[in-house]
């Protein structure tokens, strides 16, 4: 007896990269390229919080430092959601080094601090740890 199995490609994971340097969108763009993953970037924490409203994401990665709205103050706006949005996971990646700055950042409610310039294996690792975190709790997607 032959069996057939049908094996369907899962969807592309999608990733929000909210970072006001277009470079660093661009190398981290080429990064998760690599993975098969479909990135957006978002130049300001005001544009991120924008298409976090009107697009459903798996994982956010977050700068800190950026012009207008700082990223601590959009992670407080995510975590403040009163929807399924609010539990997405965060990644802050950020050239701070600021010595309270993971513990102030993971207080903020991040779930991982990636200090730049971020390695791309960093990067995967941390992505596969929300990934596994997230298995059992119907992340967004």
């Amino acid at each position: 007896m032959v069996l057939f199995v049908s094996y369907r490609r899962p969807p592309a994971m999608r990733i929000l990269f909210v970072e006001d340097d277009p470079m660093n969108r661009r190398v981290v763009n080429d990064m998760l390229d690599v993975a098969g993953a479909t990135m957006t970037g978002a130049e300001s924490a005001e544009i991120g919080l924008a298409l976090i409203e009107e697009n459903d994401f798996n994982i956010i990665l977050l700068d800190l430092r950026m012009p207008g709205m700082d990223g601590l103050t959009a992670l407080k706006h995510i975590r403040g959601r009163k929807d399924a949005k609010a539990d997405l996971p965060v990644i802050v990646i950020t050239a701070d080094t600021a010595i309270d700055l993971r513990e102030r950042c993971l207080a903020a409610g991040a779930d991982e601090v990636l200090f730049k310039p971020v390695a791309m294996d960093s990067l995967f690792d941390a992505i596969g740890r929300m990934l596994a975190k997230g298995a059992g709790d119907g992340m967004i997607g």
